[in-house]
């Protein structure tokens, strides 16, 4: 079967639909139809195995911001049986050696904005290819021996081209999870991931072929790559393409191009809502928002519920399926906070420590089951057989509750929870409540070693206008959660460290505070 060609069946589908927009200053095409943009993909998918000499299995790493020629690769690897490698574009030149190495890559591809990490990659990782988007990326490596750029020689001729013929389980893409943790590992995405995600959020989430949405998370991440931009080009709809995040330009672009349903993670909600275009933008197209990347504070919610906007919050992993929950618009407001229920097929279940299925209320750490899981971890056979059980449940290392109606709420990551004399504190719950005070604006709560009780919470807070006072917050709190459940010590920060996907770098909060424990407001 012909598992991989999604862009290539659409396009046969609805030829004449609009696919692609671009905002100004996104490099690439203004606006493309779906049997344009599959011409593209498909001109750079002959480049591949006609000039470039790729066979199926074969790894492209892939280093740029948003723009076109972005998706004309990633679909391209999906049509020439060719493994996609998004590389991130933070990632400083030894990182990125790593990600080259451990992959075992066959070709780079760059943009001019990161040509000079090419340069300083030939030292680190010999590749056996690199090759430029662009003639200016090209021309930045003037004195290089490098080929030409892939738009010079992908002519959009109409010559036959035959999709690499795919199997479900063969490998559309390799994502390197962010590292929070020890380095990076790829994720094995198999076209089957893909495919299925693209289905069953359009379905479960109820998109249409007439939904419009932005899309301005980076595209190497598995959240801009699947979360909406599969799904939304499965369903026939269309995309408006950001080279990045613009909050001003964001709001502009909802009005002017009527989108319908937009993707973002907390970070960024909050710096949209804290923008004069949250106020001024006619939100009249939106069917609703969605959140997802690190959970969403309650008071983000209540914000845009005020705006009159529907706010869902999403759930997913890159090793998962970025979508792995859904909710309809009333369910978002009754259980604000939720994450919903379970997608079609999806199979979750919460266990203790001992493996046993705990019960509605409490706590346990989630396990999904069904067509959406990745392969596990590319040549790390130990990391996959610790995260996906001999029974086919993925562990994900995330704690949550389920109400007796199955609704899922996050409660925090299994490795941030701590054991305060003996008793579980789920940081995340502590943060949630802390995040309701007018006067902190950020908050991440870690657990560190103490003597009475064996482990203590540090909150790390980020004030607003005025920074409230030690007192002033365990009176808060007070009135919230359980003595116990108290942070021991407050750190105020000016910000808290952050992965390029909104998840807060919790290790680096707990070396900062291990170097000085006397920081902060303590007893």
């Amino acid at each position: 079967m012909i598992a991989g060609d999604l862009l290539g069946e659409r396009a046969r589908l609805t030829p004449d639909k609009l696919a692609l927009v671009t905002v100004p200053g996104t490099p690439g095409a203004e606006r493309l139809t779906y049997a344009a943009l599959d011409r593209r993909a498909t001109a750079v998918a002959r480049v591949f195995r006609e000039r470039l000499g790729l066979a199926k299995g074969d790894r492209v790493g892939l280093l740029s911001g948003n723009r076109v020629e972005f998706l004309d690769v990633f679909f391209a690897c999906a049509k020439a049986g060719t493994v996609l490698v998004p590389i991130g574009t933070r990632l400083t030149a030894i990182e990125i050696a790593h990600v080259i190495q451990d992959s075992g890559l066959d070709v780079l591809l760059y943009d001019g904005d990161h040509a000079e990490h090419v340069r300083e990659l030939a030292n680190l990782a010999p590749l056996r290819a690199a090759m430029a988007l662009d003639p200016e990326a090209k021309a930045s490596l003037h004195d290089l021996d490098l080929p030409g750029a892939i738009t010079e020689i992908a002519t959009l001729s109409d010559a036959p081209f035959h999709p690499e013929r795919m199997d479900p389980e063969d490998l559309w893409a390799l994502l390197y999870t962010s590292g929070t943790t020890g380095k990076p590992k790829g994720v094995m995405i198999p076209h089957r991931q893909v495919l299925w995600n693209g289905y069953n959020t359009a379905v479960s989430w109820q998109l249409r072929e007439d939904d419009v949405t932005p899309i301005f998370l980076p595209l190497y991440h598995a959240g801009g790559l699947f979360a909406f931009l599969v799904p939304i080009l499965t369903i026939g709809g269309t995309i408006v393409l950001h080279s990045g995040f613009d909050a001003g330009e964001i709001w502009t672009s909802i009005e002017r191009n009527g989108c319908t349903v937009v993707l973002g993670v907390p970070t960024i909600w909050e710096r949209l809502s804290e923008h004069p275009g949250f106020a001024a933008a006619d939100l009249s197209s939106v069917r609703w928002l969605v959140s997802g990347g690190a959970p969403l504070p309650r008071f983000l919610i209540d914000r845009y519920q005020a705006r009159g906007v529907v706010f869902k919050q999403g759930y997913g992993l890159t090793e998962v399926g970025v979508n792995c929950f859904a909710m309809t618009v009333e369910e978002s407001i009754a259980k604000a906070g939720s994450i919903g229920k379970p997608l079609m097929f999806t199979e979750a279940r919460l266990i203790d420590a001992e493996g046993r299925e705990v019960s509605d209320g409490e706590v346990g750490e989630l396990c999904l089951r069904g067509p959406h899981l990745s392969r596990g971890y590319w040549g790390n056979p130990q990391a996959t057989a610790e995260a996906l059980d001999a029974d086919g449940w993925w562990h994900t290392g995330d704690l949550a509750r389920r109400d007796a109606e199955g609704f899922y709420t996050i409660a925090g990551r299994a490795k941030d929870l701590l054991i305060r004399g003996g008793v579980n504190v789920y940081p995340a719950e502590i943060e949630g409540e802390l995040l309701l005070h007018p006067e902190v604006r950020d908050a991440a709560v870690i657990g560190v070693p103490d003597e009475k009780w064996g482990e203590a919470g540090v909150a790390f807070l980020v004030a607003g206008e005025s920074r409230p006072t030690r007192e002033e917050l365990l009176e808060f709190l007070g009135r919230r959660l359980a003595r116990y459940k108290h942070p021991s010590v407050f750190v105020f920060v000016d910000a808290l460290p952050r992965t390029a996907y909104g998840k807060v770098v919790k290790g680096e909060l707990r070396e900062r505070y291990m170097k000085d424990p006397t920081e902060g407001e303590a007893p």
